[in-house]
């Protein structure tokens, strides 16, 4: 299982949030002018030969020196070439997207409560994510609200890398990093200007 450190900005592209692909692949480059090293890609509702083509053409775009992560879709991940693949609760289990995209790939996990973080950290997932920690408007039914208190409680239960996920914004950020993450999953507040808003989050979280 491969060890590293997560940088502290994990930046999350939600197909939803853009009305069109080249916003979104113009934003992705932004993010990655601002420093942002490890991307996300998210698309609960496009084809799999949308997900796709998004997906080689933020490969290209994005170049080396930034690791690209797949929502939910292992068997994409593999197709895309991209470094690693996300589940959530609800998704293919963690043992079985690690047979897909086999032991070097990274693998991230979904947590929203302590029972939740115990399995996962008993698998094979590389980083964990705890959340939603503040109220979130990006998912329709989001999980219950695990607050700072989730954070630090997770930390208490697990050594992996942890990713805290839900409702941060540069305003709140430095205090989930001293509740414990490693870094911060963002997406809406990368929006509005996403170099500029990368740059202000590493200023903040060091």
């Amino acid at each position: 299982m491969p060890t590293f450190q997560l940088p502290r900005l994990y930046a999350i592209l939600d197909a939803t949030c853009f009305p069109q692909a080249q916003m979104m692949f113009s934003a992705a480059e932004e993010m990655i002018a601002g420093g942002v090293t490890l991307l996300q890609y998210r698309n609960k509702t496009g084809s799999a030969r949308e997900m796709l083509e998004h997906a080689r053409e933020l490969k290209r775009r994005a170049g080396k020196q930034v690791r690209l992560i797949m929502n939910d879709r292992a068997d994409l991940c593999l197709a895309a070439g991209f470094d690693g693949v996300h589940v959530g609760q609800d998704d293919l289990s963690p043992e079985s997207a690690r047979k897909v995209i086999g032991p070097k790939l990274w693998l991230g996990v979904s947590t929203h409560n302590p029972e939740q973080l115990r399995q996962a950290d008993q698998s094979s997932a590389d980083y964990l994510a705890i959340g939603p920690v503040f109220a979130t408007s990006s998912k329709e039914k989001p999980d219950p609200v695990v607050g700072l208190e989730g954070v630090r409680l997770a930390r208490e239960l697990t050594q992996k890398p942890l990713v805290a996920i839900g409702g941060i914004t540069r305003k709140n950020a430095g205090s989930v990093i001293e509740a414990g993450a490693d870094a911060v999953a963002v997406i809406s507040d990368l929006l509005r200007g996403p170099r500029k808003s990368a740059e202000e989050f590493f200023r903040i979280l060091g």
